[in-house]
């Protein structure tokens, strides 16, 4: 029951439905004019009324708006023009039910004159206005890979009247006529950039090529298309390469100098650049009885990329390291990435180090950062730690065993205990490992292995971007954290359906944990629903992001966290590294206040890079999968059904994780509708029905490496 002077139910629904972007309870105290510790408990129960009731749906930074809105800035993809001629986009990335809503792009500011317009394919930052819950309109903040204007990636192939470039979009269907004058020096194979021009004859699409990117017979071409078609700047400037050269590793003079302690990295056997190193001990005071004390210590990248230098813009720009097969695309020069900031055994490296100590359950107490100098006593790999661990030491890690890799597991066993006590969402999701052989050819694709010292290095991270948190928090300085929202309302109910439907039901509780999640994953290992239902769970879940604004991380059940630990592969890190060195007074390559004044608008293109990296390292892995398949077109496979759509099944080889797409029209003998809440196709005429999850025989019918579609049909 309200007072008579508060607003109705109906009423903050309207005013929330009526936004042109997502509202918070300031917005809505501020509307209905509501003060007092009584006004803001009643709005706070009536909004968690509204959003059980799944008519508003909670967002970034605990904003409301109605269900499946979308944020207010948002990176989009530019994907056509309407008969009024107005360009249309969608958001790059859609977790959604359906297609999402359109949107419109409002004309850009007459400042961009000089610029090439907008076209198909253009990736940009932008600012969000609702106009209905299906319709948006935009305006541009900035283009993200402008030198993608106006052109196609695709591959030319010669034909009778001149030549054709095909796209390597899957999403794009259209050819484009090469006449013999725009033809340059491509040749058969190739792929190219071209120009889109006017429509020609018969109203056939026009491609001038303007730039020659190599054969596609080449196996590593398959990086490039996702390179390219992702526009992941490639070339650094020449002052950048520069300010790399000339850099050098720090004298002692102010820096904590931990060279004599044995900090050791674990990374994969591929890894190229390390830049991080730990160690443990049992901690001596008695004040923490069965403690440990852990050094967490982190290349020290702000002291060689200064705010607003040629490094720091073309970091920036960057935003993150992009892995793919065969090559990385780095976020420094390599002079820096694997050389001055890489934590290489027996060299003086300049680092940040966290030195943690954690109490018999595992639980972080206190923490002290430093500006060092370390010199890293050996360069494992994880299978290497493990093996130690294990009893099977080789002759780097058996002088270490006792001093160095019994303590590091002791402390990890206790971390590990306290995640298990804080009930994180834990998903065992497989990842597919591409092996490239010498000639540059897929090997093999296998499931990548996951070890003890895997989450060891995990745990230890964790500690240390806590620590970094709550240095912020704690001295009420500005930075940029890694915020994971909870799960929306409408997400949750399909989650549930599904779950039902294979025996394992889900809490209705409107106050869900990580800990429900991962409880209906334990009662599912080992089964045949494993790998599906931790796949389904993680659709479910909100996206990570990077944020001035702390609403903590839900996934890892914490309630501050920021990423610290990579600063060399990920700018964000680099913004927490200056923020903390700016408020504990640790030097030189502080925050600068033209960055503080910026942090919302970085924490938004930020987020932007990571989901373009990671769209174009898994495009990347399909296109590559796809070649390991393409000679065994006919060839019969057992796998299971990964996704349910209107326009058919996706299908998910058992033997190399490949996925794709049986057709809908390829279904036997029936039309079939799309049970959405079943996650099913069901035959209207049979009742045959296809489900999520289900086990099914498929043969290879189509495997392009070009464009990276796998297509099936139903063995049966």
């Amino acid at each position: 029951m309200t007072d008579s002077h508060f607003p109705s139910k109906d009423a903050i629904l309207a005013f929330i439905r009526s936004s042109t972007t997502p509202v918070g309870k300031r917005e809505i105290a501020r509307a209905f004019k509501l003060s007092g510790s009584a006004d803001r408990e009643t709005l706070k129960d009536l909004l968690r009324e509204l959003e059980a009731d799944g008519t508003v749906e909670r967002g970034r930074n605990k904003r409301m708006a109605p269900p499946q809105s979308l944020p207010a800035v948002a990176v989009l993809l530019v994907t056509g023009v309407d008969a009024d001629g107005e360009l249309a986009a969608r958001p790059l990335t859609w977790t959604g039910e359906g297609n999402p809503p359109r949107i419109f792009l409002l004309p850009e500011k007459k400042s961009r004159g000089e610029e090439k317009p907008l076209a198909v394919g253009d990736t940009l930052l932008a600012k969000l206005a609702r106009i209905n819950d299906r319709l948006y309109e935009a305006r541009v903040i900035r283009r993200i890979d402008g030198e993608r204007e106006g052109r196609i990636l695709g591959v030319y192939r010669p034909s009778a009247d001149g030549g054709r470039i095909l796209p390597t979009d899957r999403r794009h269907k259209t050819e484009f006529l090469v006449l013999p004058p725009n033809r340059g020096d491509a040749e058969p194979g190739d792929l190219v950039f071209a120009d889109i021009l006017p429509s020609g004859r018969a109203g056939q699409p026009q491609a001038r090529v303007v730039e020659r990117l190599g054969s596609t017979d080449e196996p590593r071409a398959f990086s490039l298309i996702a390179i390219h078609a992702h526009g992941i700047p490639t070339v650094f400037p020449h002052a950048a390469l520069r300010e790399a050269e000339l850099a050098a590793v720090p004298a002692l003079m102010q820096r904590e100098d931990l060279r004599d302690i044995p900090l050791v990295t674990i990374d994969g056997a591929d890894a190229r650049d390390f830049d991080d190193a730990v160690w443990a001990e049992a901690d001596g005071d008695p004040e923490n009885p069965d403690g440990w004390h852990l050094i967490v210590a982190i290349a020290d990248v702000s002291y060689y990329v200064r705010p607003g230098s040629a490094l720091d813009r073309t970091a920036y720009e960057r935003g993150n390291s992009v892995y793919f097969p065969d090559r990385v695309v780095p976020m420094l020069p390599e002079a820096l990435s694997n050389g001055l900031c890489s934590l290489r055994p027996g060299e003086d490296r300049a680092c940040l180090a966290f030195h943690l100590w954690i109490n018999r359950n595992g639980v972080l107490i206190r923490h002290r950062l430093v500006r060092g100098l370390m010199r890293s006593a050996a360069r494992l790999t994880y299978e290497q730690a493990q093996d130690c661990h294990d009893g099977r030491p080789d002759e780097v890690t058996g002088p270490l065993a006792d001093s160095v890799i019994a303590p590091l597991f002791g402390a990890y066993a206790r971390l590990a205990a306290a995640r298990a006590k804080r009930g994180t969402l834990e998903l065992d999701l497989p990842e597919r490992r591409v092996h490239i052989d010498e000639r540059g050819r897929v090997a093999e694709i296998a499931r990548r292995e996951r070890h003890d010292s895997h989450r060891l290095i995990e745990e230890f991270m964790i500690a240390a971007n806590v620590a970094a948190a709550e240095v912020l928090e704690r001295r009420t300085m500005p930075g940029l954290y890694r915020i994971h929202d909870r799960p929306s309302m409408e997400k949750m109910e399909a989650l549930r359906g599904f779950l039902a439907g294979i025996g394992h039901p889900l809490t209705k509780s409107a106050d869900l944990t990580p800990d429900h999640f991962t409880r209906i994953l334990r009662k599912v290992e080992g089964t045949s629903h494993a790998t599906l239902v931790s796949e389904v769970v993680l659709r479910a879940q909100a996206q990570a992001a990077y944020s001035p604004d702390n609403i903590g991380h839900f996934g890892l059940a914490l309630h501050r966290y920021a990423h610290f630990t990579s600063p060399i592969r990920r700018y964000a890190d680099l913004i927490v590294h200056r923020a903390l060195i700016r408020t504990l007074g640790l030097g030189v390559g502080g925050l600068d206040d033209e960055t503080l004044g910026r942090l919302a608008e970085i924490g938004d293109h930020l987020s932007g890079t990571e989901r373009r990296a990671a769209t174009a390292e898994r495009d990347a892995v399909d296109r590559y999968t796809a070649a390991f398949l393409a000679d065994r077109i006919g060839d019969r496979f057992s796998g299971r059904i990964s996704g349910v759509s209107r326009f058919g099944l996706f299908v998910r080889l058992d033997e190399s994780g490949a996925d794709g797409l049986v057709p809908a029209s390829s279904l036997p003998d029936d039309r079939y509708d799309h049970d959405e809440a079943a996650h099913a196709l069901v035959g209207q005429r049979t009742g045959r029905t296809y489900r999520l999850g289900s086990p099914v025989k498929v043969v290879l019918v189509e495997a392009d490496p070009v464009s990276g579609s796998t297509l099936f049909r139903l063995a049966d």
